[in-house]
């Protein structure tokens, strides 16, 4: 019983996986501002997709 304590102690396979998740959290957090920010991506998106519909409703 004591031995399958101290195996289950010394196991760092699930500090690892815990490592990977709050990594791959982080670049989604920062991805998402990237993308809805007010300077962001999405916004500047948005900005030419209604410079070409401005376009393409005058011509």
């Amino acid at each position: 019983m004591l031995s399958s304590i101290t195996r289950f102690l010394r196991d760092e396979e699930g500090a690892t996986a815990i490592e990977y998740g709050i990594i791959a959290g982080l670049i989604s957090v920062v991805m998402i501002t990237a993308i809805t920010g007010t300077g962001g991506i999405g916004a500047k998106l948005t900005s030419i997709w209604t410079n070409i519909k401005t376009a393409i409703t005058a011509a």
